[in-house]
């Protein structure tokens, strides 16, 4: 069974908690991606997706250039090794309806892996089997 480390996105964009929900759509659109890891003095305390920012966004009372990442992140994270398998990580992702887990390495972000990868290691495997 192959591991998570061959299907991740290796390096991720990551965001700072005390940054804004503003700089956190920016950083989203430019690298094209719709989940960061947040992380504050080097080490993983959430996870903060589109979703998440637009939501917010589209609240009268918030303003989303002084509202920071950490209100709007989720403190919990699902995080697995680099030698996770495979099949685990979707299960798991599938069973509790995460959209990403964060691959970490002695406590550091090394990788995410979301449902977008899934997809694409479904139609792997279909193209396989077919």
């Amino acid at each position: 069974m192959p591991t998570i480390a061959a299907y991740m996105t290796p390096s991720p964009y990551a965001i700072g908690a005390e940054e804004t929900l503003v700089q956190a759509g920016a950083a989203m659109r430019e690298h094209g991606v719709r989940h960061l890891p947040v992380v504050h003095d080097g080490r993983l305390v959430g996870i903060v997706t589109d979703r998440d920012v637009r939501f917010l966004e589209l609240l009268n009372d918030v303003d989303p250039r002084l509202v920071t990442v950490s209100d709007a992140m989720a403190q919990t994270v699902y995080s697995v090794a680099p030698d996770a398998r495979l099949d685990q990580v979707v299960q798991e992702m599938g069973a509790r309806k995460y959209d990403a887990a964060v691959v970490m390495e002695n406590a550091k972000v090394v990788g995410m892996f979301t449902t977008v990868d899934v997809c694409r290691v479904l139609a792997n495997v279909l193209r396989i089997a077919l």
